[in-house]
């Protein structure tokens, strides 16, 4: 007897193994991905080096970080996409959005249906099985624990992920023990 659990949240490490950097065409990479509600992005980059800043449409266009809507220097930074909308992302560091730091994301109501939770990587298609990557340091498969929040560009969701854990696991194990 086989079990198969579905969840329709993908974290998408942003720029693959590239990350946020200078000299990665973001257009490239998210072109034929399907955002949605639920979904994170997560932005790697070196602290000190960039920083990753959300802005509105014009100030994407403009690559202008002066109404920042919020910015990190972290080096590491969770977004978790909750409602449906674009959303624009830029490196404030001078020069870095004008050669093609920023990134634009639309995202579509969550999946009524659900698929199969994967976190993608490199040549990983955002659909089709379930395929890992390191996104940040110190995070893992969604399946066993979601990337932390570095600021308030995005926000943590593990204290709704333990209790749905708990449950997936309870059930796994019933029907572990009525298989066997």
């Amino acid at each position: 007897m086989c079990c198969v659990l579905r969840s329709s949240a993908t974290v998408y490490t942003v720029g693959d193994d590239s990350g946020w950097s200078a000299g990665v065409s973001y257009d490239d990479w998210s072109s034929g991905k399907s955002f949605r509600v639920g979904d994170s992005l997560v932005f790697s980059y070196g602290a000190g080096v960039h920083t990753l800043s959300e802005v509105s449409a014009a100030d994407y266009s403009s690559c202008s970080t002066s109404n920042s809507i919020n910015t990190d220097s972290s080096g590491s930074t969770t977004i978790t996409l909750k409602s449906p909308g674009t959303r624009y992302f830029i490196c404030s560091v001078p020069g870095h959005c004008a050669g093609g730091m920023k990134l634009s994301v639309t995202v579509g109501a969550s999946s009524s249906t659900g698929g199969s939770s994967t976190t993608t990587s490199p040549g990983a298609s955002s659909s089709g099985g379930s395929s890992t990557s390191s996104p940040a340091s110190g995070t893992t498969s969604p399946s066993t624990t979601t990337p932390k929040t570095t600021t308030g560009l995005g926000s943590s969701s593990s204290s709704r992920v333990a209790p749905a854990l708990a449950v997936v696991v309870l059930i796994g194990s019933a029907l572990f023990r009525l298989a066997f």
